[in-house]
């Protein structure tokens, strides 16, 4: 059986004249965006733009919501009660897929941004406030998170769909998590590193951890960062290398289901 995986983006971040990203040509390599939602990145307009490029592309719209701290860009974790998280999710979602269907497409899955994604992914009070917003807005929506995180875990229990995502441009801990930005090698540039890298994980399911060891790791879902300095160069070299291994590159949410996933998605 031909391997498949999905590539995926943090794209429409971009506010009012500050431009981040080349969204336009990341959505020429990935087959789904997680496309900002105001709240840590992205004015009316620009996410807009987004999701209409996105649906001309035939590329899948998710959420990326965050906490509420454009000058943090949402990397600030903020220790909020429950039902203010989950209002606020909810609030995201509800704004990027009003304007997802104006430019004929919708919202199809979400993902936690930053500190957010970070909390949520060890914090089961947060993780739980972020899979209530879902059941509440949409339980058909699929949830993006970190292989192995008590977020997914917690989405599972609640009978929603997960997508169990990994980093192509970061470097990973022993134990499975994100090395923190404030390492000097949390971020990886060389894009033909990283292809390679990529191609072994989806392949044989492993990565090399930060310390040199193999780490396994299922993944549904690649991401590069779009706001990552040479992101078209390293998203092109990760795309090519995948396809040149023959492993077909798709969204997780077009009725097949990507490398590794359970199938009936829809």
């Amino acid at each position: 059986m031909t391997l498949r995986i999905d590539l995926n983006a943090d794209l429409g971040e971009s506010y009012g004249t500050y431009r981040l990203g080349d969204d336009a040509a990341m959505l020429d390599m990935v087959s789904s965006a997680n496309v900002a939602c105001g709240f840590h990145a992205g004015d009316a307009l620009t996410l807009k733009r987004t999701c209409a490029a996105a649906a001309e592309r035939g590329v899948v719209i998710g959420a990326h919501v965050g906490y509420n701290h454009l000058a943090g860009f949402g990397r600030w974790a903020i220790d909020m009660p429950s039902p203010e998280l989950t209002a606020d999710v909810i609030y995201q979602l509800g704004a990027l897929d009003g304007l997802a269907r104006v430019a004929g497409t919708r919202v199809r899955y979400l993902k936690p941004h930053g500190a957010l994604y970070n909390t949520a992914a060890v914090d089961e009070r947060q993780a739980q406030a972020v899979v209530d917003a879902v059941l509440a807005y949409n339980p058909d929506l699929v949830l993006m998170g970190l292989a192995g995180s008590v977020l997914l875990a917690t989405a599972q229990a609640a009978g929603l769909r997960i997508v169990r995502e990994a980093f192509a441009d970061r470097a990973y801990t022993a134990d499975g998590n994100l090395v923190s930005r404030r390492h000097p090698s949390a971020v990886l540039h060389d894009p033909s590193d990283v292809a390679s890298r990529m191609v072994r994980l989806v392949t044989e399911g492993v990565i090399q951890a930060i310390d040199g060891n193999d780490l396994r790791l299922t993944a549904d879902s690649i991401c590069i960062h779009g706001d990552s300095p040479g992101a078209v160069d390293l998203a092109r070299a990760v795309r090519t290398a995948l396809i040149e291994a023959g492993i077909a590159i798709g969204p997780f949410v077009d009725g097949t289901p990507a490398a590794g996933t359970q199938p009936g998605w829809s």
